[in-house]
């Protein structure tokens, strides 16, 4: 992604690191350990990231550091907005689902956007992880990563939070709802 277009002014880099720093600051609990200097160190040197980013803070998903890649080293970034981002929902999960849709289509894919962003779709295991830091999608639901099988069936996963639990469902991959959306991760 070296394209400038997917380049942030220096004014919108200073916006969001502003932004990024205050959210950071306010959830220690997400991240403890970190230090914010080191992140934002991190950040300076990868623009392209700063660009997904701001793409994830413009549609609604407040992203905050939610830890460290093990092997990597990488930072974690993880939409930590309360409910699904709502400039991400109405969304079936993919551009095959949106196809074979044949009336009342959704303007697009859920797994489309989140390429175009260039973020990824959470795993189950990453929905879970995240829940682990606070109570999210109490109202809404986000898809989540399919296991290709259940996709070959027909099938998407979604996930929420309800009754103090965390659950796992499905649904056609084509069905698309006012509620639901997608959360998505980066790993700068």
């Amino acid at each position: 992604m070296a394209d400038t277009a997917l380049r942030l002014t220096p004014e919108q880099r200073g916006e969001l690191l502003k932004i990024l720093r205050a959210r950071f600051e306010k959830n220690m609990g997400r991240h403890e350990g970190l230090v914010w200097e080191d992140v934002r160190t991190r950040l300076e040197t990868k623009p392209e990231s700063l660009w997904k980013l701001n793409e994830m803070e413009r549609t609604g998903g407040e992203p905050d550091v939610t830890g460290r890649d093990g092997e990597t080293g990488a930072y974690v970034f993880c939409d930590c907005s309360a409910e699904s981002p709502i400039g991400r929902r109405n969304l079936c999960y993919d551009g095959e689902a949106l196809k074979a849709r044949k009336e009342h289509k959704p303007e697009n894919a859920a797994m489309d956007v989140a390429a175009a962003m260039g973020v990824e779709l959470l795993t189950e295991a990453q929905y879970r992880e995240l829940q682990s830091l606070g109570n999210f999608d109490t109202k809404t639901s986000s898809w989540v990563m399919t296991p290709p099988d259940i996709r070959r069936l027909g099938g998407a996963l979604f996930c929420d939070r309800r009754y103090g639990h965390v659950f796992v469902y499905h649904n056609g991959a084509e069905s698309y709802y006012s509620g639901r959306g997608f959360r998505g991760l980066v790993k700068i």
